[in-house]
């Protein structure tokens, strides 16, 4: 045996830790075993199990109607009665047999428990008054300690070796070298809400299949199943969950079980199926922007962690996320706290405007600390060169980072803008598109860039695929708009450039001047003066690495 953590009977494990020369030919995690669950010729223990009182009956096990968001409810309000109501006690009784509960410490370096928050564990020995359910009605007075009650006592005959090779859980027990692991009656005290989970688990590592198949139960088994490390049963509730259509209620709550049981490598391909089902549900906030609102905070992290949000830029982003902190928190306090632990990082800064930075620096709702560091490493990444942009994007993501250096597909493209105010107001406008998102315009698409300011007003870029009025071809066109905003009118000379090859210098292709007032565009319908076959050629001048990188620079005319 190599180590605890370890299901003998683990696919990936036959090879290293245990032969298999199982006589049909099948492996040793796929052989069935379910022959010899509780029958005393294949066993050489007895498991006694004690049933306790729950704190609160509160679970709808037998309402076949009830919804899992219903049953979710009762299953939080539970726990937290059994975590108030559970009582430690250490009852030492003459030494025949060990009473334990999931929480089992190692037992051979003395290790306390590491998990005050599950139900009490205490190891005790009891009085050999004999095995069954007889035992239930004993009328010894240390019980009185205990302010559960038994309820029933089960007993099994099992084999030590079949739970041990699946359960480091019980290869611990068994294995430990000490007296209790020479012992023939083994006790477990389980509350009445866990009995029908264990018993599905223990006929689990004997037989590899479950009879249940609704999710409460099967919830309930792989809580069983990490509360008594049995991974392989973890994986294959899991799997039968994620072949279980999801609602959002459902995705939900397989993303709020406890951390012990989100952080198993075993679930993680649950949790992962139920993000992407948020993800993909809610790609369009603003569609299903109240049920979004109400969203608890797992459902706003799996929706914020996406890249294919339909967004019109991050700003909207930020200003989704402040909404509904500002709902969901009303305590200033705890909504820092949320903000900058929980939510900040899924926050994409680097791709919002300067102009909303500088609201973010001034937003009470953040630590004056996580905002500076946020707008200065956003500010960084936007003074990066493209390629170092698209290295930083890489790193993080080949690390598993979160995805701040990441850009969604926004309906408005972001932009990289240099102002000058003299000696003349100017800006210089940088506008990158993917060839992919160049063929999403054919046959007569548009997209839009996100505003940027010039003499304290609003302008935007806009490619287009249109036709070619004279030479009735299809083409690439660029235009220049300025946002409606009262009667303000003024004469702007515009230039639009574009990189191409050999040179990858940027190279003028169109210039002209005009007078604009709130709503207006002015542009080029031809910018290339090509066709929009050779303009998206293999061989096309225009797209160096596939990006096409287009300069829009404006100066107002006095």
């Amino acid at each position: 045996m190599k180590g605890f953590n370890t299901d003998l009977f683990d696919p990936g494990m036959v090879g290293t830790v245990m032969d298999s020369d199982y006589s049909s030919g099948a492996s040793a995690s796929d052989a069935d075993f379910g022959f010899a669950f509780n029958d005393s010729n294949f066993s050489d223990r007895i498991l006694r199990i004690e049933i306790m009182g729950d704190p609160a009956q509160t679970r709808p096990d037998s309402d076949v109607s009830a919804t899992i968001a219903d049953w979710a409810r009762h299953r939080k309000r539970r726990r937290e009665d059994i975590k108030k109501d559970n009582v430690v006690v250490d009852l030492t009784l003459l030494p025949d047999e060990q009473i334990l509960n999931g929480n089992q410490p190692d037992i051979d370096d003395g290790a306390t428990c590491e998990n005050q928050e599950e139900e009490a564990d205490a190891m005790v020995e009891e009085c050999p008054s004999g095995i069954g359910d007889e035992a239930a009605n004993s009328n010894d007075s240390s019980w009185s300690m205990d302010c559960s009650t038994v309820l029933r006592v089960k007993t099994l005959h099992i084999s030590s070796p079949i739970l041990a090779a699946k359960s480091p859980f019980f290869y611990k027990l068994f294995s430990n070298g000490m007296r209790e692991s020479e012992q023939r009656h083994v006790t477990l005290r389980i509350n009445a809400s866990e009995e029908a989970a264990l018993m599905e688990l223990l006929n689990f590592m004997y037989s590899n299949t479950l009879s249940t198949n609704t999710p409460p139960a099967l919830l309930d088994v792989l809580m069983a199943a990490d509360k008594f490390e049995v991974a392989s049963c973890m994986r294959y509730c899991s799997r039968l969950l994620r072949n279980i259509p999801m609602s959002p209620d459902s995705a939900l709550l397989y993303l709020e079980l406890p951390s012990s049981v989100l952080m198993a490598e075993a679930v993680q391909p649950l949790t992962d199926a139920a993000k992407q089902y948020l993800a993909t549900r809610y790609k369009d906030i603003a569609k299903f922007h109240e049920e979004v609102m109400a969203l608890p905070l797992a459902g706003v992290e799996a929706i914020l962690s996406s890249d294919d949000l339909q967004v019109a830029s991050e700003d909207a982003v930020y200003d989704f996320v402040l909404k509904w902190a500002r709902v969901q928190y009303p305590k200033s306090d705890e909504r820092r706290h949320v903000l900058g632990s929980r939510l900040s990082h899924l926050i994409r800064f680097p791709y919002m405007t300067c102009r909303k930075l500088k609201k973010v620096l001034a937003c009470s709702d953040f630590e004056h600390e996580v905002s500076s560091k946020l707008v200065l490493e956003a500010l960084f990444f936007k003074a990066e060169a493209p390629h170092r942009q698209r290295t930083l994007a890489a790193e993080e993501s080949a690390a598993n980072l979160c995805r701040r250096f990441v850009e969604r597909a926004y309906k408005y493209r972001p932009v990289k803008v240099v102002e000058f105010e003299l000696p003349r107001q100017q800006c210089v406008v940088y506008l990158d598109l993917k060839r992919e998102e160049c063929a999403n315009l054919f046959p007569s698409g548009r997209v839009y860039s996100q505003a940027f300011h010039l003499g304290g007003q609003g302008f935007f870029l806009s490619a287009h695929c249109n036709m070619d009025q004279q030479s009735s071809f299809y083409c690439f066109g660029l235009f220049l708009g300025m946002q409606e905003k009262g009667s303000v009118s003024f004469t702007v000379d515009y230039e639009f450039a574009a990189r191409s090859r050999p040179t990858e210098e940027f190279v003028s292709k169109y210039k002209g001047n005009y007078t604009f007032t709130g709503g207006k565009a002015v542009g080029y319908r031809n910018l290339f003066a090509i066709p929009w076959t050779s303009f998206m050629a293999e061989d096309s001048l225009y797209f160096i690495n596939g990006v096409l990188h287009l300069k829009a620079e404006l100066t107002i005319r006095h």
